[in-house]
């Protein structure tokens, strides 16, 4: 239970420390006194946002700090070992708050995440407002509460995971079809380009040597005039070159019987003489293959334009051509490796499909079947809380998936992140009165009383420890606010309950009132609170009946209520 609240400079709290006790606690006071700012500290316990706007003017921060001591059985002791946070019995939460906006949090001394007092807050303490209401008016949060009374919040967060798996599939998969798509498109231009590269037959080098044959026919008159002379005057004339070095070969080689040195020149000019033959005789053998033709030059220039033309689409050598068409066969590759990986992905997507339906249908089975022992718990509270005759029911819409297995249609239509479920509470709070939609006939004290009755439903199976009533008593009064408020004294016995009220009946029903005062001193507006002794209580109780004239006979009534 809350044991100690402490707030600290937060709006017009100066300084307030209060000691809850089990059960009953009742908090009154005049309007605007600052009874809602008390709830609102509570809320950052909760780990609601926070506004360097809280701060009361002229500090420097604002701070709330809440004692909470839970029987070491506790099942919240699990969570709170799961969260690493050291757990003796008591929980100390504390919320600062600086003028930058900054906010700290820390547990049991330990400092902690906002998201860490997120998830413990609401299992510690649990506010109920006029704003649940508008809450319950809203057929979306239907389906929530009938899930939190037969214990499926776990079910139905399951679920959401595989609903997000599914269609983080489905997309994925989409995504995959669509590149697919643009590839097939772009398949018929990519084999046309594969079969017009190797049809070409291009071979590296070929340009080159091509236009080597090119300059050699284009002219080879002149080379033949040039090859003819050059062989000529090595071998064929009178007087040729090699002619002469056999002339100067043989003298040499009768001054070599005079002086053994020219034997060297000798040797040197026989090998020049060798080399100049060699070089004869291939410049004849080049010029047999020399010939003009016009023909072969036309097809050498045809065969010229076309790398060209290749060259201006694929690359700008032959090397870069043929590297072009392997890239495409490449693609071709990835593209059989997508389509097999989409197969893949489509089978894995009919099997997740499968098992969402399946946990789906199960999740709505356990749906009707907590449905109707909702609805007799209901009407029965109801029936407490002076509705007697009240019908309330837990509408389902109709199924609209069928079968074993999942489309895409059926699962874009018929399951949602929650299930296959759609479902809107109806009552009908006059007898002989079809149902109708909660949230088009109940009135203001209607509602007060049903939100009453599911908060007494849920808090007889939930774990939250301390229970928070803001004004939940809005649009009833007289005998049904006597109800309520033996309605809250019963849950007082699950849990601590925390109830503020401007009701008389439900004021006398406490075991613990608190009084919220709002005073001005040395200029400045401070909100007080005290707890009221039996004396005390009377006067309070006495106030809320009379308003400001209050008479013996109030006053007399007031005892007479907090005597029953």
């Amino acid at each position: 239970m809350l044991a100690q609240l402490t707030i600290t400079d937060f709006a017009i709290i100066d300084s307030l420390s209060v000691s809850f006790s089990g059960g009953l606690n009742i908090l009154s006071g005049e309007t605007g006194a600052g009874k809602s700012i008390i709830i609102n500290a509570v809320n950052l316990i909760l780990g609601g946002r926070a506004s360097p706007d809280h701060i009361r003017t002229g500090a420097d921060r604002a701070v709330v700090e809440a004692l909470f001591q839970l029987p070491p059985e506790s099942p919240l002791s699990k969570s709170l070992d799961n969260m690493d946070v050291p757990f003796n019995g008591e929980v100390l939460i504390k919320r600062t708050i600086s003028k930058e906006g900054k906010s700290t949090v820390r547990i049991n001394g330990s400092l902690a995440t906002l998201q860490i007092l997120s998830k413990l807050g609401p299992n510690l303490i649990s506010v109920s407002g006029q704003n649940e209401h508008q809450l319950l008016l809203r057929p979306d949060n239907h389906l929530f509460i009938l899930d939190d009374f037969g214990a499926l919040t776990k079910d139905r967060l399951k679920l959401n995971e595989f609903y997000r798996d599914y269609y983080s599939l489905k997309e994925k998969i989409e995504r995959l079809r669509d590149n697919l798509k643009v590839e097939e498109e772009r398949r018929e231009l990519t084999e046309f380009q594969i079969k017009e590269i190797e049809e070409a037959r291009l071979v590296p080098g070929e340009d080159v040597n091509l236009e080597a044959e090119k300059g050699r026919l284009m002219h080879a008159e002149r080379l033949m005039e040039i090859v003819f002379n050059s062989y000529q005057a090595l071998y064929e004339r009178e007087n040729s070159v090699l002619s002469i070095l056999s002339f100067l070969a043989r003298d040499m080689e009768k001054g070599g019987s005079i002086d053994p040195q020219l034997d060297h020149y000798k040797s040197q000019l026989e090998s020049t003489r060798l080399q100049l033959e060699d070089l004869s005789l291939e410049l004849r053998d080049f010029s047999s293959k020399l010939r003009v033709d016009p023909k072969r030059l036309e097809e050498v220039e045809e065969r010229l334009q076309f790398i060209r033309r290749l060259k201006k689409k694929y690359g700008p050598s032959i090397e870069d051509i043929l590297s072009f068409k392997e890239g495409l066969s490449q693609k071709g590759y990835q593209l059989t490796q997508k389509k097999e990986e989409l197969k893949g992905l489509e089978v894995q997507l009919e099997e997740k499909g499968k098992a969402l339906l399946r946990l789906a249908t199960q999740l709505s089975s356990k749906r009707h079947q907590t449905a109707d022992t909702f609805k007799k718990m209901v009407e029965e509270e109801l029936n407490l809380l002076g509705m007697g005759g009240t019908r309330f029911s837990a509408k389902f819409s109709p199924n609209r998936s069928t079968g074993d297995t999942i489309s895409e249609d059926m699962a874009d239509s018929a399951i949602t992140a929650d299930g296959i479920d759609a479902l809107e509470f109806m009552i009908s709070p006059n007898v002989g009165e079809d149902l109708r939609p909660l949230a088009k006939i109940a009135s203001g004290g209607e509602l007060s009383r049903i939100m009453l009755a599911l908060k007494t439903i849920l808090a007889r199976s939930g774990l939250v420890e301390t229970l928070v009533f803001d004004e939940i008593d809005s649009g009833i009064g007289g005998a049904t606010a006597a109800i309520v408020g033996e309605k809250l004294r019963s849950l007082a016995s699950y849990h601590q309950v925390l109830c503020i009220t401007h009701l008389p009946h439900i004021a006398s029903c406490g075991e613990t009132h608190f009084l919220v005062e709002k005073m001005v001193s040395k200029g400045r507006t401070r909100a007080l609170i005290s707890s009221l002794d039996k004396e005390g209580r009377i006067n309070e109780i006495a106030r809320l009946l009379g308003g400001r004239t209050i008479s013996e006979k109030t006053v007399a009534h007031a005892r007479e209520m907090l005597s029953h």
